[in-house]
């Protein structure tokens, strides 16, 4: 009897836990960065009760059971729980991450207020690649998964996700587990002529916004207003620049236009767009770089490192830059990373090193090139070119000898450059000989043979000769060989006489 009590009130603790209203977020996000959209619900209030809100136990100003956080910032972090009808939730913690996500996702085509039926294409960028990564849209109450066709070494994506048809549509992207995401991009539709166009992102604080009045089609857009909040606060020709955002300029725009399509002749149309909620958000942490290519953050994580990118964001590293170039820096992690720091133009300080080093290469091969034209100008001339014969060396020593002939003191050898022995060779000098010689008789050159040896001298001799007669010069060959030129003679001869030179051939008789 006492076990059936029991199981009869089980049913009433079921049902009490069932009425117990419970807090959810939707689209539901396991990290939360700066900037993010997103709503909070106190579910299990069928009643439609007035639903209290409270944020770490301080009661909040909602009374609706739906609680939307259109743009997320730290303040907004803390314990969250509803009461309805007297019963009071379980906490639900949010930490808002005061950094952006490491992932970027932009609108490459479109704007971010389009017509009813337009669509966009979106870029998802990820610097350590996209292996596993998918994309998600939320429409109205509906989350549902973008699967991307990826490679393996993708870090960026092109992808167009379906027509838009609700008034707002919200993507984002992700890894496999969620623990790695992107930024949130917000497209809503409008089924107005035109509407107002404004950065995809919520505005930051402190840096510039520009609001444009867009008519889809039109040729000519002219006397532009624009309103916040119901109130006219500016009036341009298509466009209203905010240069530094304040949170206080967070509200509801919209805008008025006169235009007119081409080829149209009638009076201009007039627009008047929706309302477009335009948030402003906090800065999140924001990485500084200097002139000389320094980037600091100071209030950064300890595992965070520096990044620096070119302005076309199409390269990025973590080494500092070291070329002329427009740059930015920022701190990241594995999952986040700061704001991008503002552009900086950098201009590598002159190195007076490698100036010195350049000028002694360049006076080096000057004076190369000066050298080589003044050898080469030196050997073109026609003056006479001498070469140096080098002494043939005889065992250790440099030079070869004088040598004495046969012992005689007025006997010399002459200097030989070919042969080491006392042999005589062709083409080598004959000593001079006194042998069978007379005072005064000497050797004359021979051009090409001497008389009983090549290319030595041939004797003049006196036999059979008076004093004065001497031997010609031959040509080609000794006395008595054709071509040489026949002795002078006296015999037979007055003084003062002489024979003429025969040049083809020599007399062989006297």
């Amino acid at each position: 009897m006492g076990g059936g009590k029991y199981l009869l009130l089980l049913p009433a603790f079921v049902l009490v836990v069932r009425c117990q209203p419970q807090v959810s977020m939707f689209p539901s996000l396991k990290q939360i960065f700066i900037g993010d959209s997103f709503k909070l619900s106190c579910n299990d209030n069928p009643s439609g009760s007035a639903v209290k809100w409270f944020l770490n136990d301080t009661i909040l100003k909602f009374t609706e059971k739906i609680q939307r956080i259109a743009v997320a910032a730290p303040n907004n972090s803390g314990s969250y729980h509803c009461e309805s009808n007297g019963r009071k939730s379980e906490n639900f913690p949010i930490h808002v991450i005061e950094y952006t996500p490491i992932a970027s996702l932009t609108l490459e085509t479109g704007q971010p207020v389009m017509s009813k039926g337009g669509s966009v294409i979106l870029k998802l960028k990820n610097e350590d690649g996209l292996k596993e990564w998918n994309c998600w849209v939320t429409r109205g109450n509906t989350t549902r998964k973008i699967h991307l066709k990826l490679q393996n070494d993708s870090m960026s994506l092109f992808f167009q996700p379906n027509k838009l048809a609700h008034p707002e549509t919200i993507f984002w992207c992700t890894d496999k587990l969620q623990s790695h995401r992107s930024n949130q991009i917000t497209i809503r539709t409008s089924g107005k002529s035109g509407a107002l166009e404004m950065y995809p992102l919520p505005a930051v604080a402190g840096r510039s916004l520009t609001l444009k009045c867009l008519v889809w089609g039109a040729k000519e857009v002219s006397d532009v207003e624009f309103y916040k909040d119901g109130s006219r606060i500016h009036s341009v020709k298509n466009h209203y620049e905010i240069k530094d955002v304040m949170e206080s300029q967070m509200g509801k725009y919209r805008c008025h236009a006169k235009y007119r399509y081409n080829g149209q002749i009638v009076e201009s149309h007039h627009l008047v767009s929706d309302d477009q909620e335009v948030p402003v958000q906090v800065s999140p942490v924001e990485a500084k770089l200097s002139e000389d290519m320094l980037c600091s953050c100071p209030s950064c994580v300890s595992d965070m490192w520096p990044r620096f990118y070119e302005t076309n964001g199409l390269s990025w590293t973590d080494s500092k830059p070291d070329s002329y170039g427009t740059y930015q820096c920022r701190f990241v992690s594995n999952d986040m990373g700061t704001l991008f720091s503002k552009s900086v133009v950098y201009k590598p300080p002159s190195n007076p090193l490698f100036i010195i080093m350049v000028l002694v290469v360049m006076i080096v091969i000057i004076a190369a090139l000066v050298a080589c034209v003044y050898f080469y100008k030196k050997r073109d001339t026609t003056e006479p070119i001498y070469q140096d014969v080098p002494l043939r060396s005889q065992g250790d020593a440099k030079y070869e000898t004088l040598q004495k002939a046969r012992g005689r003191e007025s006997e010399y050898d002459t200097l030989n450059p070919e042969a080491s022995g006392g042999e005589r060779k062709g083409g080598e000098y004959e000593a001079l000989k006194k042998e069978g010689m007379q005072e005064g008789v000497y050797h004359s050159l021979g051009a090409q043979g001497a008389a009983g040896g090549d290319g030595g001298y041939e004797a003049l001799k006196k036999e059979g000769m008076q004093e004065g007669v001497y031997h010609s010069l031959g040509d080609q060959g000794a006395v008595g060989g054709d071509g040489g030129y026949e002795a002078l003679k006296k015999e037979g001869m007055k003084d003062g006489e002489y024979q003429t030179l025969k040049t083809k051939e020599a007399v062989k008789k006297p």
